[in-house]
């Protein structure tokens, strides 16, 4: 039996690899190829094309390589049909794999999405166009499957991989240790994000806090990981224009930071997941591109009350959200002291932050080959 698979960046490589293993633990004998990346590769897939191939960013990047993609997708479904796999698994990248998974249909070859767009955040509509190109959905947020319920689709929740490696009780002290960092005074980790485009909006407003933060609290200091060269480039270029703050710069190592910290100011995104599931306290940032914000806020492309996975996953306002204008340096200082000064706040916090770690370690490989090999009619 045959198992064909797209992964388009290197979360849907790791995630790809851990679903290989899983289901070879049961069914040795099912073979994967498709486009993967080198954790695939080395978990036994024959890649014929690497996951790299579809790495695009930025709208005017994707628009340059667009012909390029358009050919390799073309001669992606050209093999695929010719070689009519069992089931076909498109992980996550849902620009490029959602129409092909639409054509793989129309040829009677079954599909599954891993990975759920993130209609519930915005372009709800999205939903009735998976439905029409997918057989099955498997969700790592338990919020997840109740968007498709109106379609008729299956929709899977299958948990999140990076609850089930993160531990449940991670301490600071072995990680200030490995930092070379000390244990006493509060201890603050910035996170702009891993991309530029976030760093350069988002650096200024955080560097601002700290210098706030600094002189409310003398014995503080500041962590920041940089997820590239070029990210730490920028911010210690920006931090010249803050000569009162002393940050200190991490090549890489960003859980190890959230780790050290005893509260996290970040970017939007999967390092707010990642920051709850290490049990820490956050303020989160988000910032837009004007012209974006504008489009978004005009024609409501946006459907969540929230934006920060936290706060969406309990459905209440667990942590302090900032939007567009309101990510000053002023409004980050003001919420980081409130977490700073109210213990028992951070106390109340975590233990919420433990429930929802438990609600999304599920053994997501597991229990996401479980649901492939059902479809495939393949029951253990």
């Amino acid at each position: 039996m045959i198992i064909a698979m797209v992964a388009g960046e290197a979360s849907g490589d790791q995630l790809g690899a851990a679903l290989i293993r899983a289901i070879h633990a049961s069914r040795p004998d099912i073979r994967f190829t498709g486009i993967g990346g080198p954790l695939m590769k080395e978990a036994g897939m024959d890649c014929w094309w690497d996951t790299s191939e579809l790495s695009v960013m930025g709208l005017f990047e994707v628009l340059s390589h667009l012909p390029r993609l358009v050919k390799l997708r073309r001669q992606l479904f050209m093999r695929l049909v010719d070689l009519k796999p069992d089931v076909f698994i498109g992980i996550d990248a849902p620009d490029f794999n959602i129409g092909l998974q639409k054509k793989l249909k129309a040829r009677s070859i079954p599909v599954i999405q891993y990975v759920s767009p993130t209609v519930w955040a915005w372009r709800k509509g999205r939903v009735k166009k998976i439905a029409r190109s997918t057989d099955r959905v498997m969700c790592l947020f338990p919020f997840e499957p109740k968007y498709y319920e109106s379609t008729g689709i299956n929709a899977d929740y299958t948990g999140h991989p990076l609850a089930d490696q993160i531990p449940m009780d991670v301490r600071s002290a072995p990680a200030r240790s490995s930092l070379g960092i000390s244990t006493a005074g509060a201890c603050v980790a910035l996170l702009p994000g891993s991309r530029l485009s976030e760093v350069e909006k988002l650096s200024a407003p955080m560097l601002e806090a700290a210098g706030i933060l600094a002189q409310q609290y003398p014995d503080i200091r500041f962590l920041m990981p940089a997820a590239s060269d070029r990210v730490r480039h920028h911010f210690e270029q920006e931090s010249a224009n803050h000569p009162g703050v002393n940050v200190r710069v991490f090549n890489g190592r960003s859980k190890e930071v959230m780790a050290a910290a005893d509260l996290v100011v970040c970017a939007s995104g999967t390092a707010a997941l990642e920051v709850m599931l290490i049990n820490r306290p956050m303020v989160v940032c988000y910032r837009l591109a004007g012209l974006t914000y504008t489009i978004a806020k005009t024609f409501k492309l946006v459907k969540s009350r929230f934006f920060s996975l936290p706060n969406i996953l309990s459905s209440e306002a667990l942590v302090p959200e900032l939007l567009q204008d309101e990510v000053t340096g002023a409004k980050i200082a003001k919420e980081v002291s409130n977490w700073l000064d109210q213990a028992e706040k951070r106390e109340a916090l975590m233990q919420r932050f433990t429930e929802l770690h438990n609600l999304l370690r599920k053994d997501a490989a597991k229990s996401a080959a479980a649901v492939v090999l059902k479809h495939m009619g393949l029951n253990n």
